[in-house]
């Protein structure tokens, strides 16, 4: 899966837990989901469990951690594609 299309789907799963609507409208790479998405630290669980189902993996506790940003998340939703391939 391409990076343009986890970043669309990322911005799928994470618009209902989106409090500052604007920063939605600049959805990348760099957008960071607690200070730009201003998401709450329970429903980045939530998005944690949304983005294990949509990509059918799952994501360690180390993992969630380091998602930060978006950026951080597609890497680890690609990181853990490629193990579940091998």
């Amino acid at each position: 899966m391409e990076t343009r299309e986890i970043i669309y789907c990322l911005k799928k799963i994470v618009q209902p837990y989106v409090q500052n609507d604007l920063a939605l409208q600049d959805f990348d790479g760099n957008t960071n989901f607690i200070k730009d998405l201003e998401i709450n630290s329970a429903h980045l669980v939530d998005i944690v469990l949304d983005v294990e189902d949509e990509f059918n993996i799952a994501i360690d506790n180390d993992s969630m951690d380091k998602m930060v940003t978006v950026d951080d998340a597609v890497n680890i939703i690609k990181s853990k594609q490629e193990e579940s391939d091998r």
